[in-house]
């Protein structure tokens, strides 16, 4: 893409001229600092009357000397800056993102002191005041304070940012924090003691200042976000210690002063002390969660309620402190060893709960050294004193011993014995062999004499069973005699009842006839007086018929005689009445003579018999399918 003259012109010149300005305020010693850049100034050398160099080790200067200046330039327009004498950078502002923090590191001021790492905080403004840094003490390396999220005008010739995240504490999490700095821990401790005022470790000037030590730390923070120094505090992050219900959390502290017995005189099974000393604390936690420093404190927890444990085989609760336990094996006193299940169930106050834990130190403990070998020793003592036979009849006694030794046993140790309970017992497989037969054969025994029992009652049953058939049919006959006269009985009032029945049937029976042939002739009767209405009417109304027609008649033959003529109509009317009877006006044969006469009356004769012979021929019956002929003969 080629540019036009005029174009570079346009670009160059504004550029030419922002170049030649600022060349120009450089000779006039002139400088512009914009708003979001702090101006860095290098002295080159010095005039007359000042200080020609810096201290030894120094590299700030914050009297006139020549080098990196102190003071850095605000935004704004400064003169007298001459471009020969003064270098001048242009740095943009620090920003501290939010959510982050700025951990500083000074390049120049006083030498740490021996045994810390970091350097103390002094009035400065956030680290803008170089020369207040400087001149109150600040010390070069790491520094203790930090900046947080926000806007700075830092000197990078002296400090040096480095940015990192805040400290966040999750929900049900503990910080369990150790310092990089500050006074040695005490002997004999393993962790700092609290201090005060240092507003969770976000000050650590504040803890330094107050004699915090160094190391872990027995104070821990909670959930939340935090302005720690990675430089001074180490943070590690675990779970809240939860005591369920139905528990107490005994609390064995590893810090803390020399405390005095709280346990009395009647326990001498170890040391008791209250909340705050070291040793275990004569109060428990009750269900909860806490957050426990677990570095310098550990919680026991000692169930509160009753509390199961089985000598069994592959039998375990779920609080598992009796998976170690098995079935007792023992042996009787006729030499037979044998196997028991035993079930013991125990209860620890809570006010016991130190106790037991300062004697035995934890739960399982407990269970192995006082629980296991008290029981599985009484149970061999036990048998040894019996054969398996009286063992195992004498079970429920021997059950109730066991719970009144044992209890009295625990108590000694704290532990309240709820009751003992005896399992299975499984006897040697040869002896339960032997048992069973004699068994059985006891069994038969008694089967065989009860079997007797049963023939001989059986017998007796039979006798009075075949008396009570006997008499069964006796009573059979009295009520078959009584049955046949109560039937006899029904019988006669059944006849009676029918009779009665038929009476009454008989009676209704005429009362309904002479009803119906009343009501029969009414219906008459009104049809009748009906049928006459009905007649009279109809005639009356037949005759004004006749009358109205012969009327109608009369003048339209009266009309047709004026129309055409007496004799005209006469004719017509003879015609219609010849045509309406079908008349026949034409013989059915016709003989004539010639102009003989001679010959008219044979002729007439001839004719006169024809006729006869057709008229028997019509009185024959004919054949319906065959159709009728009508012969006309002519002459």
């Amino acid at each position: 893409m080629t540019l036009s003259i005029t174009t570079i012109i346009s670009i160059a010149v504004p550029i030419l001229c922002l170049i030649f300005y600022k060349f120009l305020f450089r000779l006039l010693g002139i400088i512009i600092v914009p708003e979001d850049r702090i101006g860095l100034v290098t002295k080159k050398f010095v005039l007359f009357g000042d200080k020609k160099s810096l201290p030894e080790g120094r590299i700030i200067a914050t009297e006139g000397e020549a080098g990196f200046q102190a003071k850095p330039l605000a935004p704004g327009i400064y003169f007298w800056y001459w471009i020969w004498q003064y270098d001048i950078t242009l740095q943009p502002l620090t920003i501290i993102p939010t959510g982050k923090i700025g951990l500083v590191l000074a390049k120049d001021g006083q030498e740490l002191q021996t045994g810390y790492i970091l350097g103390r905080k002094v009035e400065c403004d956030g680290f803008q005041d170089t020369e207040a840094f400087l001149k109150n003490g600040g010390r070069k390396g790491r520094q203790s304070a930090v900046i947080t999220a926000g806007s700075y005008r830092i000197n990078t010739f002296l400090f040096e940012v480095e940015i990192t995240d805040m400290v966040e504490i999750h929900e049900n999490m503990v910080g369990i924090i150790t310092t990089m700095d500050g006074a040695s821990i005490d002997v004999g401790q393993i962790a700092g003691k609290t201090v005060e005022g240092h507003n969770n470790f976000q000050d650590a000037d504040a803890f330094l200042s107050k004699g915090g030590y160094k190391g872990l730390q027995q104070q821990v923070i909670l959930a939340g976000s935090y302005n720690l120094n990675p430089w001074f505090v180490k943070i590690e992050e675990i779970h809240m210690t939860e005591i369920p219900i139905g528990n107490v959390g005994v609390v064995i502290s590893y810090v803390g002063e020399e405390g005095v017995d709280v346990s009395g005189t009647e326990f001498k099974h170890g040391n008791i002390f209250t909340k705050g000393f070291k040793g275990v604390w004569a109060e428990p936690l009750g269900p909860g969660k806490y957050p426990i420093n677990t570095y310098i404190q550990r919680i026991e927890v000692v169930p509160t309620t009753n509390l199961v444990l089985n000598w069994a085989s592959a039998r375990s609760e779920s609080h598992q402190l009796d998976k170690n336990l098995s079935t007792i094996t023992v042996r009787s006193k006729d030499g037979f060893p044998f196997n028991l299940d035993v079930s013991q169930i125990i209860h620890i106050p809570n006010y016991e709960a130190p106790k037991v834990i300062a004697r035995f130190g934890n739960m399982h403990n407990l269970v192995s050294q006082v629980l296991e070998p008290t029981i599985g020793n009484y149970f061999r003592n036990s048998a040894q004193d019996s054969d398996v036979i009286s063992f195992l009849g004498s079970r429920k006694e021997r059950q109730e011993t066991a719970r009144r030794y044992i209890s009295e046993v625990l108590s000694q140790y704290n532990v309240n014995a709820v009751d003992t309970l005896i399992g299975d017992i499984v006897p040697p497989e040869s002896l339960m062999k032997t048992l069973t037969d004699r068994k059985l054969a006891e069994e038969q025994k008694v089967t065989y004499e009860t079997q007797k029992m049963a023939q001989e009652t059986r017998q007796a049953l039979e006798k009075e069973t075949a008396i009570a058939e006997i008499q069964k049919d006796i009573v059979k006959a009295d009520q078959g005699v009584v049955i046949a006269e109560r039937v006899a009985d029904a019988s006669v009032k059944k006849a009676q009842g029918e009779a009665q029945s038929l009476k009454l049937q008989a009676g209704a029976e005429a009362e309904r006839v002479k009803l119906q042939a009343s009501a029969e002739s009414e219906r008459i009767k009104l049809i009748a007086n009906a049928e006459a209405e009905k007649i009279s009417k109809t005639g009356a109304a037949e005759a004004e018929k006749i009358l109205a027609i012969g009327k109608a008649d009369a003048e339209a033959y009266q009309l047709a005689v004026s129309a055409m003529g007496e004799g005209n109509f006469t004719q017509l009317k003879i015609t219609e009445n010849i045509g309406k009877e079908k008349i026949k006006i034409m013989p059915d044969i016709l003989i004539t003579g010639g102009n003989n006469d001679q010959n008219g009356a044979l002729s007439g004769l001839l004719g006169m018999k024809l006729m006869d012979e057709m008229g028997r021929k019509s009185e024959k019956p004919q054949n319906p399918s065959q159709p009728k002929i009508q012969k006309k003969e002519d002459k």
